[in-house]
C-alpha cells in the first residue's frame, strides 16, 4: 500500500509543479502563425465552390442552345443584362403572395410578391464587386445584407443568402478571390422594382 501512496504523492507534486511554472515564451513565440495561402489554390477552391453552389444559375445570362439554356461565358456572373427588357405582367393575380414566382428567359430576374429582383453582378467592374471589400462581401452573404453595408434593404429572393452563413470563412474567401480574378465586365443592373410599381 505504501507505494502506492508514494506514486500518488509523487504525481501530485509533478501536476502542481507543472501548474507553477512560469511561461518564459514570449507571447509572439506561442502565438501559432496564421497558414499561408497559396492564391492559385485558393482562386481555384472558390471557382470549384461558385460552380457547385449554382452561381451561374441566376447571375449569368444564358444563350440558347440545342441543349437549352447554358451560361454565356463571355458575360460570366454579370449579372441581370441592363439592356433586357422584361415582358409586362399582364395579370397581378400570378404575383400575390402565395401564387407564382416568375423568371425571366436567362434567370436573371424573378418576379413574386417582393417585387421585381435581379441578379446582381458578380465580375470585379465598378458596377459589379469591384469596389467591395472583403467584409462587405462577407456582410452581404452571412447577414443578407445588399451591397454588403448596414442599413441597406435585405437581399430578395431567390437569392439563397441563409445557406451560405455558416459557410467557413476560408472558403467564403476563396469565392470572394475568385470573383475578383474572373474578367469584368461593365453592367448596372437595374434596382429592384417594388411590388406596388409591378
Amino acid at each position: 500500500m505504501k507505494p502506492y501512496f508514494i506514486a500518488l504523492a509523487g504525481l501530485s507534486l509533478a501536476i502542481i509543479g507543472s501548474q507553477c511554472t512560469k511561461n518564459t515564451e514570449t507571447p509572439e513565440a506561442s502565438a501559432v502563425a496564421a497558414p499561408k495561402v497559396d492564391p492559385a489554390a485558393q482562386i481555384k477552391r472558390g471557382e470549384y465552390l461558385v460552380g457547385i453552389s449554382g452561381c451561374n444559375d441566376c447571375h449569368t445570362p444564358k444563350v440558347m442552345t440545342e441543349k437549352g439554356p447554358a451560361p454565356n461565358m463571355e458575360r460570366l456572373l454579370s449579372g441581370h443584362p441592363s439592356d433586357e427588357p422584361l415582358p409586362a405582367i399582364t395579370d397581378k393575380k400570378m404575383v400575390a403572395p402565395g401564387q407564382w414566382a416568375l423568371l425571366n428567359p436567362s434567370l436573371t430576374a424573378t418576379v413574386g410578391p417582393w417585387g421585381v429582383s435581379f441578379a446582381a453582378n458578380l465580375t470585379p467592374d465598378d458596377t459589379g464587386l469591384g469596389n467591395w471589400t472583403y467584409e462587405m462581401f462577407e456582410k452581404a452573404l452571412r447577414e443578407g445584407k445588399s451591397k454588403g453595408m448596414d442599413g441597406t434593404r435585405p437581399l430578395l429572393p431567390p437569392m439563397p443568402w441563409q445557406n451560405l452563413v455558416h459557410m467557413s470563412d476560408e472558403d467564403m474567401r476563396a469565392i470572394y478571390a475568385y470573383l475578383k480574378s474572373i474578367p469584368a465586365v461593365k453592367n448596372p443592373v437595374p434596382n429592384p422594382i417594388p411590388p406596388t410599381e409591378i
